[in-house]
C-alpha cells in the first residue's frame, strides 16, 4: 500500500520498568508502520488516558532523568492540587505533567520507515502515576 490508513492499537506495560515507566517504544512503532505497508506518510500514535505522553528524544540515561527531573519541577507530586481535594487519588501532577507534554507524536513516514533523527526515538511517559498498569497506545 503506498498511502491509505492503517490502525493498529499497541500497548505498554510500564510495570518494573527503568526510568520511572518510561519506555522507548520506537520500534514497536516502526513494525506497525511495517506492518501497514504504507511507504509515504505520517504515523500518528497517541495515549489513549489523561495521564501520559508520547514526546520525542534521545533514550539514555541522563537525558530521561534529566526530563523527569525537569517535568517533577514543573508540576511536581505533593503541591495541593484541586484534583486531588476532589477525587483523593494522589495524581493531581499525572494529570498536569501530560497535560503539558501532549498525549501524541507525529512522526513522518519514508520509504516505509519512521524518519527519525540519529539519536530521536519515540518513548511513552506514564507521568509518575502512582500505580503501573498495561497502557493503551
Amino acid at each position: 500500500m503506498e498511502t491509505g490508513f492503517f490502525i493498529e492499537e499497541l500497548y505498554s506495560d510500564v510495570a518494573g520498568t527503568p526510568y520511572n515507566g518510561t519506555s522507548n517504544i520506537t520500534s514497536q512503532l516502526e513494525q506497525a508502520v511495517k506492518d501497514s505497508g504504507i511507504k509515504t506518510g505520517s504515523l500518528h500514535a497517541t495515549c489513549i488516558g489523561s495521564t501520559g505522553s508520547l514526546t520525542s528524544i534521545e533514550f539514555e540515561p541522563g537525558v530521561v532523568a534529566d526530563l523527569a527531573k525537569s517535568i517533577n519541577e514543573l508540576a511536581p507530586p505533593g503541591r495541593d492540587y484541586e484534583h486531588e481535594r476532589a477525587w483523593a487519588d494522589r495524581n493531581g501532577h499525572s494529570h498536569v505533567q501530560a497535560a503539558m507534554l501532549g498525549p501524541s507524536v507525529v512522526v513522518p513516514v519514508r520509504i516505509g520507515r519512521c524518519c527519525l533523527g540519529t539519536w530521536q526515538q519515540v518513548v511513552f511517559l506514564p507521568n509518575h502515576k502512582a500505580t503501573a498498569d498495561l497502557r493503551s497506545l
